[in-house]
């Protein structure tokens, strides 16, 4: 299916999405984004205040920057858009139409294709970033979340909540070439560096899973239990892995922790208290902090790596999704 509702004219869109050099490149700012509030707050660096509170389109989740940082898009699921925001200017410059209620994606500059989960539509739409149209609308099981793209672009990988299954898909011609079963509620991605495996998290069955890419099958699982927590309050979401490949951090939910993980061992080291509802996780540049956005706790957890434990919580929005850094 072809979608042509447009937000932006052609012309105004590709300036848009071309902009210009950005002063506020590698500012540090920290963008979190918060679906009950329907706004991005904008946290400076170095004190944690709010440096802008950015009114953007309905329930803004999954958040990514182009590849010189100069825009931020945003999934924005009751409106079916996703939002550009002008980093520099820190106001919203665009939009592109998306299926229903989407949540996460990723973006391949290099084709000018944004991939996004349709949460209510049980799809992924392909889109072209600079006509925005979808040029591709793929059936996925129910709920998709989680997308990944392979490093050379061919490959996508999707997950569907209800259907418990990671799709692959051809992302050139758009359609479903294998699934992989699951444990429960499948979320969020994470890739090991060499390329290897492929994390995800499973949100009601308390585990994360890991699929060997090369045979598109299940290798191993890891479960988690922090002390004091019930199972059932561990409910995995989002997750992240240092550059070197060697730690992974998931975020644990209801369970109100962050699981570190050794990942040669798929071991858990330690768990740190962070917030009610723990779900988006991101690492600095320099792995020296971790930021969680905690969903019932209005907060975000800002996390000393070497140490780890919590050193702050910083009051957002309501229902904080997303976390990701300018740098």
């Amino acid at each position: 299916m072809i979608s042509n509702r447009i937000y932006l004219a052609p012309l105004l869109l590709a300036a848009a999405l071309a902009g210009v050099p950005a002063a506020a490149k590698d500012t540090g700012l920290i963008f979190v984004s918060n679906e009950k509030t329907n706004n991005i707050i904008v946290l400076d660096p170095k004190d944690y205040k709010v440096v802008k509170d950015l009114r953007v389109s309905r329930r803004p989740r999954d958040m990514h920057f182009n590849s010189d940082h100069t825009r931020l898009y945003v999934a924005c699921g009751d409106d079916d858009v996703i939002d550009i925001i002008d980093v520099a200017k820190l106001e919203v410059i665009g939009k592109l139409a998306t299926g229903p209620s989407p949540e996460t994606f990723a973006i391949d500059e290099k084709r000018r294709r944004i991939y996004v989960s349709n949460e209510e539509g049980s799809s992924l739409s392909i889109l072209d970033m600079d006509q925005n149209i979808i040029i591709h609308e793929v059936p996925t099981g129910a709920e998709p979340e989680g997308v990944f793209i392979s490093e050379d672009g061919k490959v996508l990988y999707v997950t569907s909540e209800v259907g418990d299954l990671v799709h692959m898909v051809d992302a050139e011609n758009g359609h479903v070439m294998q699934d992989v079963v699951v444990g429960t509620r499948p979320r969020r991605f994470a890739a090991t560096p060499d390329g290897r495996d492929l994390w995800v998290t499973a949100e009601l069955s308390g585990e994360v899973y890991i699929i060997d890419r090369e045979k598109f099958e299940v290798s191993g699982k890891i479960e988690f239990l922090p002390p004091g927590m019930r199972k059932t309050d561990v409910t995995p979401v989002g997750l992240v892995m240092t550059k070197d490949g060697k730690t992974a951090y998931i975020t644990l939910g209801h369970a109100a922790h962050v699981a570190v993980v050794d990942v040669p061992t798929r071991k858990v080291t330690a768990y740190i208290l962070v917030g009610k509802r723990s779900w988006g996780i991101t690492l600095t540049k320099d792995e020296s902090k971790l930021f969680v956005a905690n969903g019932f706790g209005d907060d975000v957890t800002v996390i000393d790596v070497k140490t780890r434990k919590a050193t702050v919580s910083v009051p957002v929005g309501r229902i904080p999704w997303g976390v990701v850094i300018d740098e």
